[in-house]
């Protein structure tokens, strides 16, 4: 496969998604330190483990498997968290991109409910779909993680089943364990759909902030 996951700057109304770098660390060492209630089945780092956290991601980045983006917010210009693409996969030719992940994503608490989520999964849905020519975008959290798994379809996503054993397992105490993974997917037929949902999502939230 020679595709190799590159993803440009993405720019919406509340977040600009920006390729990670350490220039964003201390801004998200500080969102990484909010409430942490809501991180129960998903690692974020520690404050004081965001240097290593980016130096892991670009690592990954070098080897045109993982895209790493800081979210950050529009109205502050601070960075608020972090998503990615990655896993692209090239199953008809070596340089056109059947499908792609969107995963390693997380939120400061401050930023979660503002519409951040809904507009950078449009973002990077979109340019998926429409930039890249997908056939699929994936999506996949722990199948206990109701939280996630509602955001997931918030989004438009289709619950495809779950995969046991499918992959580490990232709740507190459960070091060595493997987790259950519940898988979703938009598909290029569904996305002018999930897109016109998650417009209308997005315009709900810009209404709310005037």
């Amino acid at each position: 496969m020679t595709f190799a996951l590159a993803g440009p700057v993405l720019e919406g109304a509340l977040v600009r998604l920006e390729p990670l770098g350490h220039r964003h660390a201390a801004e998200l060492a500080v969102a990484a330190e909010e409430d942490r209630g809501t991180y129960g089945f998903t690692w974020v780092p520690r404050g004081d483990e965001v240097g290593s956290y980016i130096d892991a991601q670009l690592a990954r980045a070098a080897t045109g498997q993982l895209a790493p983006y800081a979210q950050v917010s529009v109205a502050t210009g601070r960075a608020v968290g972090a998503t990615s693409y990655w896993d692209p996969r090239c199953w008809r030719t070596d340089d056109q991109l059947d499908a792609v992940e969107v995963g390693f994503t997380w939120l400061g608490a401050s930023a979660q409910g503002t519409g951040v989520n809904a507009e950078a999964k449009l973002l990077l849905f979109g340019h998926a779909f429409e930039k890249w020519g997908v056939s699929r975008v994936d999506l996949k959290t722990d199948a206990r993680n109701s939280r996630s798994r509602a955001a997931m379809e918030r989004a438009g996503a289709r619950f495809e089943g779950v995969l046991r054993n499918w992959s580490r397992s990232w709740a507190p105490g459960e070091e060595g364990r493997l987790r259950d993974s519940a898988m979703f997917s938009i598909t290029a037929e569904e996305w002018p759909e999930c897109r016109g949902r998650l417009e209308e999502r997005v315009a709900g939230f810009l209404t709310r902030a005037v």
